[in-house]
Order: C-alpha cells, then sequence, then structure tokens
C-alpha cells in the first residue's frame, strides 16, 4: 500500500510540475485550457500574474507531495492535500452558484484523488516529522 501510495503521489506531483511549467511558458494556451477568456489579450500584468499564481500553486502541491512522499513527511503532504481539497471545495462552490461546464469532473476528480492519497499517505507513511 505504501508504495502505490508513494507512486501515484510522485506521478501526480510530476504531473503538477509540467502544468506549471506550461502555466510559465505558454500562459495564453494553458489560460485557454483552463477557461480564462481573453488570455491573449491579457497584457503584461495579466501574463505575470497568470505565470506567477498558477506556475507557483501548481509547482508548491507539487513540491509537497513529492518531497512529502520522498522524506514521508506528513505536514508537507497535509500542506498538499489541503492546497487540493481547498481547490476541489471551491471548484464545488463554483458549481453551485455560476453552474457546471462541459468536462467540469475530471478537474475536480483529480483534485479529490491528490487530496484523498496525500492524506492517506500522510497517514500510512512512517512520520519523519
Amino acid at each position: 500500500m505504501a508504495v502505490i501510495l508513494r507512486v501515484s503521489l510522485f506521478l501526480l506531483g510530476v504531473l503538477y510540475i509540467f502544468v506549471g511549467y506550461s502555466f510559465l511558458t505558454d500562459p495564453v494556451a494553458m489560460g485557454a485550457d483552463f477557461g480564462i477568456a481573453k488570455v491573449d489579450s491579457a497584457g503584461a500584468q495579466g501574463f505575470s500574474t497568470i505565470r506567477a499564481d498558477f506556475t507557483s500553486f501548481f509547482w508548491v502541491t507539487a513540491g509537497c507531495l513529492i518531497i512529502g512522499v520522498w522524506k514521508a513527511n506528513a505536514s508537507l503532504l497535509n500542506t498538499g492535500a489541503a492546497l487540493m481539497g481547498l481547490v476541489f471545495l471551491i471548484r464545488g462552490y463554483s458549481l453551485l452558484v455560476d453552474g457546471n461546464y462541459e468536462g467540469w469532473m475530471m478537474p475536480m476528480a483529480v483534485e479529490l484523488l491528490t487530496a484523498v492519497l496525500a492524506l492517506a499517505a500522510a497517514r500510512a507513511l512512517p512520520n519523519s516529522d
């Protein structure tokens, strides 16, 4: 079980590194993929915000997951779970107040999976905190 948790979270961490890198290098395409309208006309401030906020979110989450499973650090794993769990909850709130959209289930499934696996690993792995 511990090996499955470690491998799964490591792979999710690698995925989030690539997602963050994509926001850093191509904010227009990634913004469009994430449903952010008119990214191509965002200007320097908009590009800076998209690059900084999205890249940092995904890279911090990736770091928490990868380092957390590598060092069996429950604090880092709980932080990664909190980040993705909060995103999941806010998406749920947005579904209630804004309505659904095509493809809404996939990101929520990945966010929930990440949060659940990170919480499970924080409890199952020997803690080095």
